[in-house]
């Protein structure tokens, strides 16, 4: 069973979204953070984002958690308003 990190952020503008995406894209994945699959979503117009983050395992989820905790906020897309653990009940890319 996989596992999501759910968080939503505020204070999210275009600008830090590009920069965020850039990041990404371009830089390889940190071995700490074993993710499979990251997805952002952003609402421009009230600057707020939501990022969800895929875990094969129970393991990689809490070692990918205690990562992206420590992280500085200044790495973040923006003020972390909150962060949810969901099981994926389903999923289907089409």
């Amino acid at each position: 069973m996989a596992f999501a990190r759910v968080v939503s952020f505020e204070g999210v503008d275009a600008t830090r979204v590009a920069q965020v995406a850039s990041e990404i894209e371009n830089e390889p994945r940190p071995d700490e953070i074993p993710a499979t699959e990251i997805l952002m979503l952003h609402d421009p117009d009230a600057n707020r984002s939501l990022v969800i983050q895929f875990f094969e395992t129970e393991e990689d989820y809490s070692q990918g958690d205690a990562a992206l905790n420590a992280m500085p906020s200044g790495d973040t897309p923006g003020r972390r308003a909150s962060v949810d653990r969901y099981e994926v009940a389903f999923r289907r890319t089409v």
